[in-house]
């Protein structure tokens, strides 16, 4: 797993670049979300009928900012299962799935 968190591996092929923009695209709708409920559940407060709505809100946005690293370590766990084609590896890099000889 020392794969996981190489920031090489973002843009290692246009593979590897499509999956990092998709998930990006999933973490960016999450997190506007989780705002969005904490906005509303904020103004919510402001009037007593609301405080139970806005508590759910709150639970809610608190719910999708813990869906944020979720993703993040998806996508990590995702790059680093898949494999660099042999064009995309600098000059005289193994295979991804090959072991370094020391």
């Amino acid at each position: 797993m020392s794969k996981l968190f190489d920031h090489s591996l973002r843009s290692a092929s246009p593979d590897h670049a499509e999956i990092v923009r998709k998930y990006e695209l999933y973490r960016t709708i999450v997190e506007f979300l989780a705002a969005l409920m904490f906005v509303i559940g904020s103004i919510f407060f402001f009037y007593e009928s609301l405080l139970y709505a806005g508590t759910w809100l709150f639970l809610i946005g608190s719910i999708l900012f813990g869906v944020r690293p979720t993703i993040r370590l998806l996508l990590e766990l995702k790059l680093a299962n898949l494999p660099v084609p042999k064009e995309f590896r600098p000059y005289g890099a193994p295979p991804v799935d090959e072991p370094v000889s020391r």
